[in-house]
């Protein structure tokens, strides 16, 4: 699958208007009431509207720049994707109406030109009676449940697989085993299709969404993809340099270099030891924080060490 960025045409810094800017321009040129019976116009017109239902919502954007693409594609279904985009005001920029007899490049709905995009409508582009122009609306799905699951640090770090047992509103009882993959972080959602309230009248069941809290730990905080931990070093090895050993949590110890002169809150970074990134392929860093540990009760050598320092201005 193409990156949505590419496909619109912008980096992955651009603002709201700025999508929207590039979507209004891709769409005036690939309208479909523009390029009549011209399947590679249509198809472009229908990637360029699946990258903008995604990147002008925040919260679609900032999943699918933490899962990246396929990962995203296995938590969201076509019908996620395009649930509450509004194109309308794109539209009427243009002058397309929302009915037959519509301005500019023609008189077609909106709902017509869309009907092989959105889900929960059938068959592309169907013919009403009489060859009118319409489409038929497939059965509403029943809701979508969120189910919470908190998991360890490490759980989070290495992937788990959890029971889940719930109760539906209607009195339907859910239990499966979900497997959580490796990097998942507090606020990740996985999406189970079909595992939701079941649909009215016979319709399908909407999804569950199970969605994740890491717990805290108390050596280890996440930052992103990244991970810090304190490292305790003394006060002659913050002046003179050397070495400490750092706990990671799942490599076991490694041993850093401490620079000479080092700072109270310095980070030193260990590449590739942090949360695996969306994808799995690599990983962040870890960075041990400086924390220059000063004695509370100093001996007698202690002390005099002290005030020969201050003596030659240390």
């Amino acid at each position: 699958m193409a990156d949505y960025y590419e496909v619109l045409g912008v980096d992955k810094s651009a603002s709201d208007s700025d999508i929207k800017s590039a979507y209004r321009k891709l769409a005036l040129k690939h309208h479909p009431d523009r390029n009549p019976d011209n399947k590679e116009a249509e198809e472009k017109f229908k990637k360029i509207s699946e990258a903008y239902a995604v990147l002008s919502d925040n919260q679609k954007r900032k999943q699918y720049d933490q899962f990246g693409d396929s990962d995203f594609h296995q938590r969201y279904s076509s019908d996620d994707i395009f649930r509450g985009t509004d194109f309308s005001s794109v539209f009427n920029e243009f002058g397309f109406g929302n009915g037959g007899g519509g301005g500019g490049a023609g008189g077609a709905s909106i709902e017509d030109l869309l009907s092989g995009i959105f889900g929960g409508m059938s068959g592309g582009r169907p013919r009403g009676p009489g060859g009118q122009s319409g489409f038929t609306r497939a059965p509403q799905k029943g809701s979508d449940v969120e189910y919470p699951v908190q998991i360890s640090f490490h759980d989070g770090l290495n992937g788990c697989q959890r029971n889940v047992s719930f109760q539906l509103s209607d009195g339907t009882q859910r239990q499966l085993t979900v497997k959580i993959p490796g990097g998942t972080k507090t606020g990740g959602k996985l999406r189970i299709a079909g595992r939701g309230a079941p649909g009215p009248g016979g319709a399908p069941a909407g999804d569950l969404y199970v969605v994740i809290e890491v717990a805290s730990h108390p050596d280890f905080t996440l930052q992103g993809d990244d991970i810090e931990t304190d490292v305790k070093v003394k006060l002659s090895e913050a002046l003179l340099g050397g070495s400490a050993e750092v706990h990671t949590p799942n490599d076991g110890d490694k041993k850093i270099k401490i620079p000479a002169g080092v700072k109270h809150g310095t980070k030193i970074r260990l590449k590739g030891f942090g949360f695996p990134k969306a994808g799995g392929k690599t990983r962040g860093d870890l960075y041990a924080i400086v924390n220059i540990d000063l004695p509370q009760n100093m001996s007698g050598e202690q002390k005099k060490a002290a005030e020969a320092l201050r003596e030659v201005g240390l």
